[in-house]
């Protein structure tokens, strides 16, 4: 049984997706595109909340995305890799969706998870494309998939993007999914101990990384990814 999307993000942890793409999510939402969410992992090594309750986060999330669906992969927090079956688990959901696009995590990052599951999903992609891998799901054989495009969003560390997007008018809605992982995220009341994004400077700084991917297009606020291979363009009327 397929449950195709036109985009399919697929990232390390609940809130990957709403740090570092949400404002490209809600854009093509907007658009009348239809897109998945998947976590690789429950999150469960986080520093602060459970797993169950970031299970709870990510569906309040999706629902202010407006994403299709959202669902966890099952693969452990902080030791998954590329082994032969996280490969053939993602290739197998990829071809569940068959998209166009994906979006994944930072090819490096301050998270070594990142950069892991950047290398693990854009592997899964090529061999998802492969026909003699044999994938099922639900009991059913699947056929052989391969996205036109993998997009790696730029999150903790600074990477020259190859592409960005102009957020400006779903500013405001990020925040808000942002919000629905109030766990994750700086409490003055919170006994929970401190973490990178739990402090206080956190999300000026998340704004700060968008305004200054914005002012790359003149705008106000902007998402960057980078690709593996130069994007092809129909238009160059098209360009911002």
């Amino acid at each position: 049984m397929s449950d195709p999307v036109d985009i399919l993000c697929i990232t390390a942890h609940p809130d990957d997706a709403e740090i570092s793409m949400a404002g490209a999510i809600l854009h093509h939402v907007a658009l009348g595109h239809r897109v998945g969410l998947v976590d690789l992992t429950a999150g469960e090594l986080g520093t602060r909340g459970t797993p169950a309750l970031r299970a709870q986060e990510a569906e309040a999330a999706r629902k202010v995305l407006g994403a299709a669906f959202r669902y966890q992969m099952g693969l452990s927090d902080g030791f998954f890799r590329a082994d032969r079956e996280s490969l053939l688990k993602v290739a197998a959901s990829i071809r569940r969706h068959r998209p166009r696009v994906v979006l994944t995590n930072a090819l490096r990052d301050r998270h070594p998870d990142h950069g892991r599951a950047a290398t693990l999903v854009a592997e899964a992609c090529f061999l998802s494309g492969l026909r003699r891998i044999e994938t099922s799901h639900q009991g059913v054989a699947q056929e052989a998939w391969r996205p036109t495009a993998i997009l790696h969003a730029v999150q903790d560390r600074w990477i020259d993007p190859d592409i960005v997007f102009d957020i400006t008018p779903y500013w405001e809605k990020k925040l808000e999914a942002l919000r629905c992982f109030s766990s994750q995220f700086h409490d003055p009341a919170s006994l929970e101990p401190s973490s990178p994004i739990a402090r206080a400077d956190f999300l000026p700084f998340l704004e700060g990384r968008a305004r200054e991917m914005g002012r790359l297009l003149m705008v106000t606020y902007g998402e960057g990814f980078c690709t593996a291979r130069p994007p092809g363009i129909r238009d160059v009327m098209h360009l911002d």
